[in-house]
């Protein structure tokens, strides 16, 4: 039994979403994703567990969240609006802010676990 306030990610049962990249996003491939929550706060505005890609390319828009990732498995490369591009492979640890906007190309099959806070 885990501590009141605390969440063993062991502990959880979380439900499976499996689906395409939506098409107005995606730019090449046909990527699958899998996301797991395995947590999401009472205030609905902060969120965590694992995701995982197939091989694609889409457009990404971190309006109004953050998110923090640990590449677990793969390869990834994010690209900016300007063309400043930033790829990591299984084990790498990077931050999204929010504002940023740009593509996220799976490279390599990926699995990451991530941490999503919403923000405003």
């Amino acid at each position: 039994m885990s501590a009141k306030g605390v969440l063993n990610f062991r502990d959880t049962d979380p439900e499976l979403e499996n689906g395409p990249v939506a098409a107005e996003k995606l730019i090449s491939g046909s990527p699958q994703q899998q996301t797991e929550n395995v947590y999401t706060s009472k205030s609905e505005r902060f969120f965590s567990g694992y995701w995982s890609s197939t091989k694609g390319k889409w457009h990404v828009d971190y309006a109004d969240e953050e998110e923090f990732c640990h590449l677990l498995e793969g390869e990834v490369e994010l690209v900016d609006a300007d063309g400043r591009a930033s790829r990591f492979k299984a084990g790498d640890r990077f931050t999204i802010s929010a504002g940023f906007k740009g593509t996220w190309e799976t490279i390599k099959d990926c699995r990451k676990l991530y941490v999503i806070a919403l923000m405003g």
